[in-house]
């Protein structure tokens, strides 16, 4: 799914997160409503369809059930704003608004032409790690990595980075982040993205015993579930990450490059009729 930012409809952004969330598990306007605190199973259906609107509270409602929040929720307003402007001028300040929004938290769409950021771990953190640590020798930045990378290696990704637009080098040395986020579209190679996902697991495992508890933190838990309440744990997931990246973009004077991975498997098969009193 686009970012938000790249659209000029609302119902258009509603339509398209419902389609993704039912192309990806159980999911239905029922439940969509509900999430949004609707009694009526209908009511998005008809809104998406253009029968109906939203109200400032309903459009608060709604931003909540689909995850936004920070700037994405900011955005999500304006669009419905839009919508319901009917003069010009109206439409222009709220269209210039917009774009501001969208100018100062623009998310990079890795697509296939650029797999190779996920090919390691080695990429994103130096993505992270060089705009910190300006003027540097690619010596120190490989020096300052806890997993080993070579100054060779450092200087080659650097070079790719800049080359495919995830940095951007403003002087000797000195690189800034083209765009606050980067995420991966569903039809970016989805074997190197999951080589990621595989890679980062492992350096978690080692993380358990190689850094104290004032410097990680795990924790976890073993739950039942179905079809339906998986559906919600995952859109629950998707909307602490969506916090958290708004967190990260709002920081300034960052110092150090973490690793954040959320999980959710199955610890056995399903139970056909199965039943919890």
């Amino acid at each position: 799914m686009k970012p938000i930012t790249e659209y000029k409809d609302y119902r258009k952004y509603m339509q398209d997160f419902y389609d993704e969330r039912k192309r990806t598990g159980a999911f239905s306007w029922r439940e969509f409503s509900k999430l949004a605190g609707f009694t009526s199973p209908t009511y998005l259906k008809l809104v998406c369809e253009g029968k109906s609107g939203l109200s400032k509270v309903k459009m608060l409602q709604v931003s909540k059930a689909m995850g936004l929040t920070g700037y994405e929720e900011e955005y999500f307003s304006l669009l419905v704003v839009l919508a319901k402007a009917t003069k010009d001028a109206d439409k222009k300040a709220t269209l210039l608004k917009m774009e501001k929004i969208a100018l100062e938290h623009k998310v990079r769409v890795v697509d296939s032409e650029t797999f190779q950021y996920y090919e390691s771990w080695k990429y994103p953190v130096l993505r992270e790690l060089a705009p910190m640590m300006p003027g540097v020798q690619p010596r120190k930045l490989a020096d300052e990595c806890k997993e080993y990378v070579s100054a060779e290696e450092v200087r080659d990704i650097l070079a790719f980075l800049v080359k495919t637009g995830f940095l951007k080098k403003n002087g000797d040395k000195v690189y800034t982040q083209t765009e606050k986020s980067v995420t991966g579209s569903p039809e970016a190679l989805p074997i190197a993205i999951r080589s990621m996902h595989k890679e980062m697991g492992n350096m978690a495992v080692r993380a358990v015993d190689r850094y104290s508890a004032s410097e990680r933190y795990f924790t976890g838990m073993t739950i039942g579930v179905n079809e339906t309440n998986y559906s919600r744990i995952v859109a629950e997931i998707d909307s602490c990450a969506r916090k958290i990246a708004a967190i990260a973009n709002e920081t300034e004077n960052l110092n150090q490059v973490y690793g954040l991975n959320f999980q959710l498997f199955p610890f056995t098969n399903k139970i056909e009729g199965g039943s919890h009193a």
